[in-house]
C-alpha cells in the first residue's frame, strides 16, 4: 500500500512544508508527490546525500520544483524517513536545476555544486544551508562529447585523492553521457582532474526510449573499492554500472593508486 503523508505548511512561506508519515506504513510506501504549487508539475531530480555536521548526521536531498513554467531549486531534509522538511532556496544563486550539496563543511561552509545558466558547471559556498548569493564557474564543456552543456550527476563523493564528482554531459545528436572529475579537497574550486573519454554513453540498448540517448543518474555509492552507479537509460528502464575505484583513479590521475 502507498501512502500519503499528513502535510503540515510552514505559516511563514506557502512553498514549505513538512510531510510526516505514520510509523506503519514501510519505508518502500512513503512517497513525496507534489504539494505546493511550485512543484504541481514535478519533484524533479532528487540528488540525496548522507551530510554530518560536528558528529549530526542528516540526509538532504536537493530537487528541481516545476510548476509548469518555471522551476526552483529545493531541498528535503530527514533523519529516519519518516518525517521530511521541504524547503525552498533563496539568493541570487538559487537559480537554474542541478544543486548537489557535499557531505561536509568545507573550511567552515556549506558547499554546493550548481549550474547556473543551464551549460557549465559551478561550485558556491553559503554560511546558510537555505541562502546562496554567489558561485563560481568550475567546468566549462571543452570536449566534443560535452561541447553543449554539462553538470553534475550527484553529490561528490570524498576520497583520499580528493573530491570524486559524478557529472554528465551533451554532446552532438543530444546524446547525454556520464562521466567523472576529481576536485581538490581543501579547495573544491580546483579541477585536479576529469576523464577525457565518457565513463558510459547510451549503447544500442538503451538509446530508445521515452527520452531518447540520454544516461543519467542523480548519485552513487562506494563500496569498498568499488562505485556502484544506478543510472536511467532514456527515461525509460534503470540499470546499475560498477567500476573499480582504483581504475578511476588511475584513469584520472595518471597512476595506479594503492587500495
Amino acid at each position: 500500500k502507498i501512502s500519503t503523508p499528513v502535510v503540515q505548511y510552514s505559516t511563514s512561506n506557502a512553498y514549505n512544508y513538512t510531510a510526516i508519515f505514520d510509523d506503519h506504513i514501510s519505508i518502500n510506501s512513503r512517497i513525496l508527490f507534489p504539494t505546493s504549487i511550485d512543484e504541481s508539475n514535478g519533484m524533479e531530480d532528487a540528488r540525496f546525500v548522507l551530510f554530518t555536521d560536528n558528529g549530526n548526521k542528516r540526509y538532504i536531498a536537493t530537487y528541481t520544483a516545476y510548476d509548469g513554467k518555471k522551476i526552483m531549486p529545493k531541498c528535503i531534509e530527514t533523519t529516519d524517513f519518516k518525517t521530511f522538511q521541504i524547503t525552498s532556496f533563496t539568493g541570487s544563486a538559487a537559480s537554474d536545476k542541478g544543486f548537489a550539496l557535499f557531505p561536509q563543511k568545507i573550511n567552515g561552509k556549506y558547499a554546493m555544486i550548481g549550474r547556473q545558466g543551464g551549460r557549465c558547471m559551478s561550485i558556491m559556498y553559503s554560511d546558510n544551508l537555505y541562502h546562496w548569493d554567489s558561485y563560481a564557474t568550475l567546468q566549462i564543456p571543452q570536449r566534443p562529447w560535452e561541447i553543449l552543456q554539462m553538470g553534475n550527476c550527484g553529490s561528490p563523493i570524498k576520497t583520499e585523492y580528493g573530491w570524486l564528482l559524478l557529472t554528465h554531459a551533451v554532446g552532438p545528436l543530444r546524446q547525454y553521457v556520464i562521466s567523472l572529475s576529481l576536485l581538490d579537497l581543501q579547495d573544491p574550486s580546483i579541477v585536479i582532474a576529469s576523464l577525457d573519454e565518457p565513463l558510459l554513453t547510451p549503447n544500442e540498448d538503451e538509446r530508445e526510449g521515452y527520452v531518447p540517448n540520454v544516461l543519467y543518474t542523480c548519485g552513487m555509492m562506494m563500496h569498498n573499492n568499488e562505485l556502484i552507479i544506478p543510472y536511467a537509460m532514456s527515461d525509460s528502464a534503470v540499470g546499475f554500472a560498477t567500476v573499480l575505484l582504483s581504475d578511476v583513479i588511475a584513469e584520472l590521475i595518471g597512476q595506479k593508486p594503492n587500495v
